[in-house]
């Protein structure tokens, strides 16, 4: 079903770009619905991804929506990159989190962002991802924190530190469900799911603070997890809204940031990801790196995405996800309207 976007500050012509699949548009209104889902997008990443994502979560939000309407507003952090240099989209596009004061969201979905320090609370943008963060506890029914924003979450919450893998986990990878209830009902017991991160958190360390972790890696590692308080939050250390290029144009950013870079470290193959004879061209252009010049290197490199066929493996676990948070979602506005008759299965949204 279409996402329809809804701001104060939509009244311009939507940008180039717009529409999200062949047969749907996102629309654009001026005053909410009080039937609708109203979702907050809040979109921390760079400018050079900044469009990307948004077309990724709206067009993830549109194939999970099926028979629910759906109004979603944009949303910056103060401080937050984009913001600060004030691109053009953003300008026009998003509002600053600060209007949400005062107002409340059906949902909330907040990105990661790359770090830009050390230490996540010297981030520019950090008192204004606090005060988001305290105001969704009391102002949605439920949130959702994606990658770094679940590190930074469970940072102001529970004081529980990330830690620096070894290596990036980075790829498609199989995941197993710890049940199949809630958040995960109806998905596979194994599923794939994108990781592109190189910090993680401990499990042992959430569940001794009262989160839930709903799923795991192949590997051990946390995939999602929950805490429930008066809001339902929702932290994925994953992406399963990545679109089926994702993971290959972010290996080739990261090639294209080894070329000119002293560290001699070449970025590793995304896992899980690329058919075998995919791989091994990759792995040939990086043992001859070294020897190559850039320009000639990032050729290669070219040359061999223009044949990739990536099959997207993922998408049909992203759907049921965020159909299940949709219907959490609702279910809760339902139980929050008194004159209407509410069954057992809405017991659960308190």
């Amino acid at each position: 079903m279409p996402v329809r976007l809804h701001s104060s500050r939509f009244d311009h012509d939507l940008p180039e770009g717009a529409s999200r699949s062949p047969r749907k548009q996102l629309s654009q209104l001026s005053e909410p619905s009080r039937e609708a889902i109203r979702i907050g997008l809040v979109n921390n990443m760079p400018e050079a991804a900044f469009k990307a994502t948004e077309n990724q979560f709206v067009s993830l939000l549109e194939s999970a929506s099926e028979g629910l309407a759906v109004e979603l507003s944009l949303y910056v952090l103060r401080g937050a990159a984009v913001a600060a240099s004030n691109g053009d989209h953003a300008a026009s596009s998003y509002a600053l989190v600060d209007q949400l004061w005062g107002q409340s969201l059906d949902g909330l979905i907040v990105t990661g962002t790359e770090p830009s320090t050390a230490a996540l609370k010297d981030e520019p943008y950090w008192e204004s991802f606090v005060q988001l963060l305290d105001w969704a506890r009391d102002n949605t029914r439920s949130a959702i924190w994606s990658c770094l924003a679940a590190h930074a979450a469970i940072l102001h919450m529970d004081g529980i530190e990330r830690r620096r893998n070894h290596a990036k986990h980075f790829g498609i990878f199989q995941c197993h469900r710890e049940s199949g209830e809630g958040l995960l009902k109806g998905v596979a017991p194994r599923f794939a799911i994108p990781h592109s991160r190189w910090n993680g958190v401990d499990a042992r360390q959430l569940e001794a603070r009262g989160y839930r972790v709903v799923s795991r890696t192949a590997d051990a590692e946390v995939d999602t997890f929950t805490k429930q308080e008066k809001s339902l939050f929702v932290f994925f250390q994953g992406h399963p809204e990545y679109a089926t290029d994702t993971l290959l144009r972010e290996y080739r950013r990261d090639i294209g940031r080894y070329i000119p870079s002293d560290a001699g470290v070449y970025p590793q193959l995304p896992h899980g990801y690329f058919d075998r004879a995919s791989e091994q061209a990759f792995s040939s252009l990086r043992e001859s790196a070294s020897s190559r010049p850039g320009n000639e290197l990032l050729a290669g490199v070219a040359a061999v995405m223009e044949k990739i066929q990536i099959e997207n493996t993922w998408q049909p676990t992203a759907v049921r996800l965020y159909r299940n948070w949709l219907e959490y979602i609702c279910e809760c506005n339902h139980a929050s309207q008194p004159p209407r008759k509410v069954d057992a299965s809405h017991a659960a949204c308190q």
